[in-house]
């Protein structure tokens, strides 16, 4: 007597074969997508963390500046007005 049936094994084999198939496309696939990612992303322009920091303080300089001149203005123009 058989204790397994040929058909039977058959079957499990190629459900093994399919399953070992189907992980394979899946790793194919997600490194294809990983790897298409990082060429979109790669175009990108980024800038570094210290590169940002550096425009950051730029800017508050910059505003710190233009605050100090308007209120130099302010009080030029109020000379101005009180000498007419």
């Amino acid at each position: 007597m058989q204790s397994q049936n040929p058909m039977l094994a058959d079957f499990i084999k190629l459900a093994n074969s399919a399953a070992g198939t189907f992980a394979g496309m899946t790793r194919e696939a997600r490194e294809g997508a990983r790897e298409r990612m990082k060429e979109a992303l790669g175009g990108l322009d980024f800038v570094s963390r210290e590169e940002f920091d550096a425009v950051k303080d730029l800017a508050a300089r910059a505003r710190e500046d233009i605050d100090r001149l308007e209120a130099h203005i302010k009080v030029l123009e109020a000379k101005i007005s009180d000498g007419k």
